[in-house]
């Protein structure tokens, strides 16, 4: 019986995000500079999914993130002349105030960090047991949901079709409301404290 090949930190997926402040009355330049970054990203080999979210629609902070598929791929993305092109029509703009990279899914379960860059406050991600359970608790009722909406709706479509279109519809769902959603609620159980002293 031959020996699994291990599977080496440099060949996971990894996710880069990135903390940039910019002006609030500069929010149109930001969002068009940013969907600009995210759409030449994704002529890359190896490039996986990003996007972007604000606070809330006067937070002089912008969430980016972005997804490779191995260490070697997000080095070419960063390294690229396209990329630094990108950086410099940025000048002026916005500052990066945070940058970090995660491989594996922890990065759906930071622990939030303090504003200030020099001062960095962050907590170890959970057990692997707890993150797979609080995904299982949104990926269970959202796939249960959908397969007897649009799965009944796909029914006479090929399942390598219908696959694809339940997951790109749920896939987005689960990203960017349900497993923010959950994890916020289960923050106390996920950082291991008691019920009763949930903030």
């Amino acid at each position: 019986m031959s020996t699994p090949t291990p599977v080496l930190p440099q060949d996971l997926p990894v996710t880069v995000s990135f903390t940039r402040r910019a002006d609030p009355g500069h929010a149109r330049e930001m969002t068009a500079w940013i969907r600009a970054g995210l759409s030449m990203a994704e002529g890359f080999p190896g490039f996986l999914g990003g996007g972007w979210v604000r606070p809330r629609g006067d937070a002089d902070e912008w969430h980016m993130l972005c997804r490779f598929a191995d260490q070697r791929s997000l080095a070419a993305w960063d390294s690229s002349p396209e990329r630094q092109w990108w950086l410099r029509s940025g000048q002026g703009l916005a500052e990066v105030t945070r940058t970090e990279r995660r491989t594996g899914i922890e990065g759906w379960f930071d622990a939030p960090v303090a504003a200030e860059v020099s001062a960095p406050v962050t907590r170890p991600a959970p057990p692997r047991w707890k993150q797979a359970t609080t995904i299982w608790l949104v990926f269970f009722p959202l796939n249960l949901l959908a397969t007897l909406t649009l799965g009944r709706l796909l029914d006479d479509v090929p399942v390598v079709l219908r696959v694809a279109a339940v997951t790109l519809t749920l896939t987005p769902i689960m990203t960017y409301a349900l497993l923010p959603w959950i994890t916020a609620r289960l923050g106390w159980w996920l950082e291991g404290r008691r019920f009763r002293d949930r903030s």
